[in-house]
């Protein structure tokens, strides 16, 4: 959730051409690691736990008995290429880590009052190497190659990724050479009109090869064809009490859309009907803040919902009964370290795709528009 963020200006960028061979020698290597990803094979880190620890500046994975295995990002309010300033996104690819350095705003770091930029999507391997990136270090921008806070970026099993470039107020699929291939909403102008967003917050592709876009400021979430025409939405623009800041959404496999509604701090399941089928509200749990503001929540393959509660500090994993079995971070208290986390923003069960679009090609999964 990033209105009207500013940008301070740092530079970092490789030239075009070393990093399309760098891209492409990191996806040979990530299709070498796909048999551990295919059914009946186990990777090592399967079942971790990838966060976007937002205001510690950091993405780190953790396993079941909370410890950290493996994390990115120094710590450093200046975006580089060591480090991630407020990341709100991430998701494993096969052995790479796809993350987004949204930047912070202006009054959550003290190093930068004005807010410090980051504006990258950037594709980092197993040593902490930036291989592939999409936007330029501290500068905010819509020209080639440019981003206006990035909050979400999915790998698409084309190797194209799909980004929620929210201060641009638009959802981008680009390729390896950072071309433009598709576009939902009018770059830089905000609305609810036909082919318009305002504040976008996530976008995931499909298997109809639509998009599902949460736009958080218009309190809806809407499913889009290529062709920009809206064929389901839930929320009104002028009805919070419906959808309030919706920060995050999937489509789930039985039909039903999980929704984090952000603003009215609950977790909701809708059914195509748009009749809410299930709810769980993280400001009423033991310990809350009055205002946590979740801003992700996952299904998980075995029934339980993965919840990033921004402001209680916290990811949860709940089961279908609504009883915590997993949590990091300590509800209410901001942290660091191998225990404590600042405004978690996303988290993900690394190997689990549930409702998500996954990076690999499966029989139901669209190839996407171009190369």
């Amino acid at each position: 959730m990033r209105s009207n963020t500013r940008r301070a200006s740092v530079g970092f960028m490789g030239s075009k051409s070393a990093l399309c061979l760098s891209l492409a020698m990191g996806l040979a290597a990530w299709q070498g690691n796909l048999v551990a990803q295919t059914p009946g094979r186990v990777a090592p880190d399967e079942g971790n736990v990838l966060i976007a620890d937002q205001f510690n500046n950091r993405v780190i994975e953790v396993n079941r008995s909370h410890q950290i295995v493996w994390s990115f990002g120094d710590g450093s309010s200046t975006a580089g290429p060591h480090s991630i300033v407020a990341p709100n996104d991430v998701q494993r690819v096969g052995n790479m880590t796809l993350m987004s350095g949204t930047g912070a705003p202006a009054g959550t770091e003290p190093t930068c009052p004005d807010g410090c930029g980051d504006n990258r999507v950037i594709l980092v391997n197993r040593q902490g190497k930036i291989v592939w990136q999409y936007g330029q270090a501290g500068i905010a921008g819509s020209n080639f190659n440019q981003l206006n806070a990035p909050v979400c970026s999915v790998f698409l099993p084309t190797h194209h990724v799909l980004i929620t470039d929210q201060g641009n107020q638009r959802v981008i699929e680009v390729n390896v050479r950072h071309q433009i291939l598709w576009q939902y909403g009018i770059t830089g102008v905000s609305g609810a009109d036909a082919n318009q967003l305002n504040n976008p917050n996530s976008a995931e592709l499909l298997e109809n090869n639509h998009v599902l876009i949460a736009d958080e400021s218009n309190n809806r979430v809407i499913e889009v064809t290529r062709d920009h025409q809206v064929v389901w939405s839930y929320g009104n623009p002028n009805d919070p009490s419906i959808l309030n800041g919706p920060a995050f959404a999937s489509r789930l496999p039985n039909g039903n859309t999980l929704i984090a509604d952000a603003s009215n701090n609950r977790i909701i399941e809708v059914n195509p009907s748009g009749i809410v089928t299930f709810e769980y509200d993280t400001n009423t749990r033991s310990g809350s803040v009055a205002q946590p503001l979740p801003t992700r929540a996952v299904r998980l393959e075995n029934g339980d919902t993965l919840i990033s509660d921004q402001f209680n500090h916290q990811v949860i994993e709940i089961n279908p009964a609504k009883e915590i079995v997993f949590s990091q971070g300590r509800v209410g208290v901001s942290g660091a370290g191998s225990t404590g986390l600042n405004a978690p923003y996303d988290a993900k069960v690394i190997g689990d795709y549930t409702g998500l679009t996954p990076p690999f090609l499966g029989p139901d999964i669209p190839t996407g528009v171009g190369e």
